[in-house]
This record gives C-alpha cells, structure tokens and sequence, in this order.
C-alpha cells in the first residue's frame, strides 16, 4: 500500500471561495457575513471535484491512500477573530470528512484548527475533539504561525503550545506542521513562508527540551524538512554547541519529514541525510507546484518517481510508502486494520 500523509483539498467546489469571500468581507461590514447554513455542496459536487483530480491523479500514479486535510493556504488564521477561524475551520474539515465518506477507501481526514493570533490555543480543543471523535480524523495541521508570515505566536516550545499537545498525546495523533497564507510581502507563501516555517520549526524543536515534556508527541514536518536535510551539518553543530543531546536522540523519535521534494537530487539528499524510519510518502499533488517539469516530462509533484529511483531497497520503500505512517499515525494503522488491510 502507499499511503500519502499529505493532501489538501484544493479542488474544493467554487462554492466555498465564494463563500469564504463573503466572510472576509463580513469582517469589515458585518451585513455581508453569510451563515455557514448558506453554504451548500452537494455530495455530486464533492465527487466530481475528487474524482477529476486527487481520485485520478491517484490512480494514475499508482497511490492508495491520501491523508486528506483543509487547503492550507486557505486557513489564514489572520484573518478576522476566533468566531471567524472557528465557522471557517468547523466547514472545511466537514467537507474533508464527507470526502472521506464517499472515498472511505482512498482518503482519511487531518483536521486544520480554528487558530486566531494572541487568542488561546486552547479554544481549539472542541473542534480537535469533534474531528478526531466524530470524523475519526487521524492527525492535526497546527500552524506555528497564524499571524500569516508575522511570528507574533510564541515558539512551539513554549508552554502556550501544551494545552494541543496534551490532547494530541491523550489522542495518539500527530500534527503536520503546516503554515498558511503569507500577508508578509517579504515571503511568498509557498516558496518561502512554507520553506521557511518548516526550517524554523525544526529549530524551536532543536533547542528546546520539549520532548522531554513530552516523550510520545510526534511532529510531521512537511516538504522535505525545508533546509534541514541540505543543513544538516549545521544543525547537529548547533545542537552540540547546545550542549544537547545527538540529534538522533534528541528530536528523531519524535519528528518526521515528508517526500514534498519536487526533484530527483533533492529526494537523494533526503534519503541520505535523514534515516529512513523518518521519511513519510507524500505529493501534496494538486497543490503549490503543479506543472511538468521540462527537464524530464513528469509533473513534479509526481514523487513517487523519485522514491522509485532512489538507491533504497525494498524494505526501506515500504517503510517509506506505508510503515512509518502506520507507525507514526496510530489511528490510520487502527483504521485500516478494520478495513483488513
């Protein structure tokens, strides 16, 4: 089986931009506020946006499984207040859910949070709860940054953090660290504020203690680690200079990268660099980069190419494909037991 940990629903039906539009506008004129009950989707509609895109792209390329989570760049957590983020997060992760009803065999859902900068995060725990014991979502999105590109939330070692991560250890699940929309002009959001938050949040974690707090709590950091694995000489120089711990003892039980990596030599620096039991399959197809790649006549984001062309053997491809997310991801390991998988 390959599962992909890391799938967004940029597909959505062009009812939810509309919508979501008119909700930004409510912001500063409160007449123009929809109800979320004015939001309609049929489940046509939701098949027809899957079955054209993710759904065929799957097939296509020989994948099985896709975690299945809120278009990030759509979270933008800065905009508006926590009722806003709250009936914003509270429709898309439906939406997710209903995707994984009408393709219980293809998708899983991950769960964005209703985030909103200076408030507290523990006014996210409801729609955590709802997702993981009603949608039997099997990870969270947690954005480090939700001022947008601004860093105004504490470091993610910081205890305003551990009302989600107590949760997230009572639950067994793992967050993707994900940021969302830039609002900073200095950083595009998909090739720098994304890249940038990746590196970044791998260094709060290196100088911190935060697993020691929390020995169980697993993190997913996506698009290949951003400059980890091309630094991570650096990073263990640091860690040393730190006085702590090697790094494979200090953050490798605990943090995981995915394969978002859109070119060969990249994925041959990843597999080199980082150990394998901490690789996770992923595309984030349909996603930041979505064209074909000159150079070789294959979309980049078709990664599965460049783990089969790594020099890896059969074992370490099927820990990358499926059992570091059956591993990482207890509640989708549960889920496909059931499924007798």
């Amino acid at each position: 089986m390959i599962i992909d940990i890391h799938g967004h629903y940029t597909t959505a039906p062009k009812a939810l931009e509309t919508w979501r539009k008119r909700q930004i506008a409510g912001t500063t004129n409160p007449s123009e506020a929809p109800k979320a009950s004015e939001l309609h989707i049929g489940d046509d509609e939701l098949r027809e946006s899957i079955e054209s895109n993710q759904l065929r792209l799957m097939r296509e390329r020989g994948l099985d499984l896709t975690i299945f989570s809120p278009r990030a760049s759509f979270m933008a957590h800065h905009i508006g207040d926590f009722e806003i983020s709250s009936t914003w997060a509270a429709i898309c992760n439906e939406l997710c859910y209903r995707v994984s009803q009408l393709f219980p065999d293809h998708f899983i859902p991950a769960a964005m949070l209703p985030q909103s900068p200076g408030v507290d995060i523990a006014t996210c725990i409801p729609e955590l709860m709802k997702c993981v014991e009603q949608y039997g979502n099997v990870a969270i999105n947690l954005n480090p940054d939700p001022s947008g590109g601004h860093w105004a939330s504490p470091p993610l070692s910081d205890r305003y953090w551990y009302p989600i991560y107590e949760k997230m250890v009572e639950y067994d699940i793992p967050a993707m660290i994900h940021v969302s929309t830039s609002c900073n002009a200095c950083f595009h959001t998909t090739g720098a504020h994304y890249l940038n938050a990746d590196t970044t949040a791998f260094m709060q974690c290196l100088t911190s203690d935060l697993f020691r707090d929390f020995p169980t709590l697993r993190f997913v950091i996506p698009h290949g680690g951003g400059a980890v694995p091309y630094h991570w000489g650096r990073f263990r120089g640091l860690a040393q200079e730190l006085k702590k711990p090697l790094l494979t003892e200090h953050l490798l039980n605990n943090v995981f990268f995915d394969t978002c990596v859109y070119h060969q030599p990249g994925i041959d620096l990843l597999t080199r660099v980082i150990p394998v039991d901490n690789i996770l399959f992923a595309s984030e197809m349909i996603g930041a980069v979505r064209g074909i790649d000159p150079e070789t006549g294959d979309y980049f984001d078709d990664t599965k190419r460049y783990i089969e062309a790594a020099h890896i053997d059969a074992d370490e491809r099927y820990k990358i494909y499926e059992g570091n997310a059956r591993r990482v991801y207890p509640r989708l390991d549960a889920a496909l037991k059931v499924k007798g998988h």
